[in-house]
């Protein structure tokens, strides 16, 4: 590869700012009349980390639209994904978060994580995790690199899981 091709593929790669924060205020928008519709207070907030548009919902009051599980939350993020593929016509990789719950549970995996890599470290032993959302289960990985163990993720959605490998 050229240096020229090389420095296409680099742009080529670069997200495009605009067009996220156009993905983010469509959301918004979106998301916002389903708090009006349920009578929800909540203040939105947007941002693009990476290649990903990020709406969340802060400072919500009443209603419980994370669900058991985040399932009302995902289900939510899919819905605000299609609104927001309807008027751009693009498929949409956005983030949403609801009172913190996205944060809160990627803590959470990331002490899961690190502390099964340990496990599997000292037993030698491969660990298989409960069933995960893709988003959960990126972060399991993540840990589990960060710890010097492989993982891999098995098993058809909806019962998709990590299995935690020793070296």
């Amino acid at each position: 590869m050229t240096e020229a091709e090389a420095e296409k593929e680099t742009v080529k790669a670069a997200p495009d700012l605009a067009a996220l924060e156009q993905e983010g205020e469509i959301a918004a928008d979106y998301v916002e009349g389903l708090l009006d519709i349920a009578d929800i207070d909540g203040d939105i907030d947007m941002d693009v980390e990476g290649d990903r548009a990020v709406v969340s919902v802060v400072d919500i009051k009443g209603g419980d639209l994370v669900g058991p599980n985040g399932e009302v939350l995902e289900a939510i993020q899919e819905l605000t994904r299609l609104a927001v593929h309807r008027q751009t016509g693009e498929r949409s990789r956005l983030m949403l978060d609801i009172g913190g719950y996205r944060d809160r549970r990627r803590t959470e995996l990331r002490e899961l994580g690190t502390k099964i890599a340990a496990d599997v470290k000292r037993d030698g032993e491969p660990k298989s995790l409960q069933p995960m959302t893709p988003f959960e289960r990126k972060i399991v990985h993540d840990a589990v690199a960060a710890a010097g163990l492989r993982s891999e993720s098995e098993g058809e959605e909806p019962r998709r899981f990590v299995v935690i490998l020793p070296v």
